[in-house]
């Protein structure tokens, strides 16, 4: 019996041991700071143990140890904020959070590896921003050449979005109508909207996406009238209204530019100057017959021999004899560019440059370029900024400044200077 009840009172006694163990166990984890089993969470900043995935799912814009890097996207839905593959443009850093770095790290803390994204927010792509794709610089531009062409691209959507903004804020509530896109030709093989600016290169443009299409093998093969008569090529009002979105959201949307007041005098000689069936008749005679003192019944039976001041008068004329022509139209109005989101912004005083960089963005085959042959009147010299300011002066100060005003949006939008030191 004596044996027996020492062996139960060691049991007890080692129990109780047992119990008061767990007890103090138990109070001990419950006392513990919780930063001792877990790092705290600070906003901006992510905590990781060193990455044991493969490198392809380390997120975009962080490399395999943890540094930053700038993101390198796919797709050129805003070329103000992407690059073309194969480099790299440096993105500006964004406000980090502040670490207290007076409390020393703790151990466990010191093995864990600190991750800071420094990656822009993402800008949220309109409707109708596209989903296209960005080429290696093509063999004719060297690395700093493509690096200026990019970032002058920027700055023309920069300009460009924050003139709309400014003065169309509503045109971004609006919805896009097959009349906003009437005067955009559609690429389908390389994925290519282009609006159609006349006397902006428009024609060679137009022989170009003949030949992306394979419809031919050459733009140097294409007439003047194959061109613009010939039907080649879909206009982007012909199509549904599902498959016009889709291809605003998903295909490459560019324009080309040209100075306004240049592109108004190139009209006029092209239209005016030279014997033309259509202009002449339809054109030249209501205008003369309005704005001709005395005019001959020669010229108001051919319409030929407008004078440049009559053609302004008719262009400024809100009442006038005969309609408005897309040749001088503005372009804010033929390509809605406060509507679509452009993703490429080309000038006509930089055709080479601008339109082989966008044709290697695009991918286009090697021997594609540009072609430099004037359509029409080849012998003529084409209209310079010279030849313009000639053709100005037969003008008073009024209709200049009142000319000024009718292009006013496009030299705004596409950030042209004053051609006149005197207008405001």
């Amino acid at each position: 019996m004596t044996a027996r009840a020492g062996t139960m009172r060691l049991a007890c006694m080692f129990s109780s041991i047992l119990l008061f163990g767990a007890a103090g166990l138990l109070l001990f984890i419950s006392l513990q700071d919780p930063t001792e089993l877990a790092p705290q969470q600070l906003p901006g900043i992510k905590f990781s143990i060193r990455p044991q995935q493969p490198y392809n799912d380390v997120p975009p814009g962080s490399s395999q140890d943890g540094d930053s890097k700038a993101p390198t996207e796919k797709v050129p839905g805003d070329l103000s904020s992407r690059a073309p593959r194969d480099f790299h443009l440096p993105v500006p850093d964004q406000p980090q959070a502040h670490l207290n770095t007076g409390a020393r790290p703790r151990p466990r803390q010191r093995r864990r590896r600190l991750l800071i994204k420094k990656m822009p927010p993402a800008a949220a792509v309109p409707a109708n921003g596209s989903v296209g794709m960005f080429a290696r610089p093509a063999p004719w531009a060297p690395d700093g050449h493509w690096v200026t062409l990019h970032r002058s691209q920027q700055e023309r959507k920069r300009v460009m979005r924050e003139a709309c903004a400014k003065y169309r804020a509503s045109s971004s509530r609006r919805a896009v109508t097959p009349r906003h896109v009437s005067r955009i030709f559609v690429e389908d093989r390389h994925r290519v909207l282009y609006c159609e600016v006349p006397k902006a290169g428009c024609s060679n443009w137009k022989r170009v996406l003949m030949v992306l299409a394979g419809l031919a093998s050459s733009t140097a093969d294409i007439p003047h009238n194959t061109v613009h008569y010939g039907g080649a090529l879909k206009r982007l009002d012909t199509f549904d209204r599902q498959g016009i979105l889709h291809r605003l959201s998903t295909y490459t949307k560019m324009l080309f530019v040209r100075e306004p007041f240049e592109r108004l005098v190139s009209a006029f000689r092209d239209k005016f100057e030279h014997p033309n069936s259509y202009y002449h008749p339809v054109f030249g005679k209501a205008i003369m017959a309005r704005y001709r003192a005395n005019a001959s019944r020669e010229a108001l039976r051919t319409g030929s021999g407008v004078r440049f001041p009559e053609f302004v008068q008719y262009l400024l004329d809100v009442h006038r004899p005969v309609g408005m022509d897309i040749h001088w139209d503005h372009v804010s109005r033929l390509c809605s560019p406060c509507l679509i989101d452009y993703d490429f912004v080309g000038k006509f005083e930089s055709m080479e440059d601008d339109a082989n960089f966008f044709l290697s963005l695009i991918r286009a085959p090697r021997n594609l370029t540009f072609p430099r042959f004037k359509d029409r009147h080849s012998q003529e010299a084409r209209t310079t900024a010279q030849i313009a300011r000639q053709y100005f002066t037969q003008l008073s100060a009024l209709q200049r400044q009142r000319t000024y005003d009718f292009y006013y949006m496009d030299y705004l939008v596409f950030n042209y200077s004053k051609p006149f030191a005197d207008l405001y």
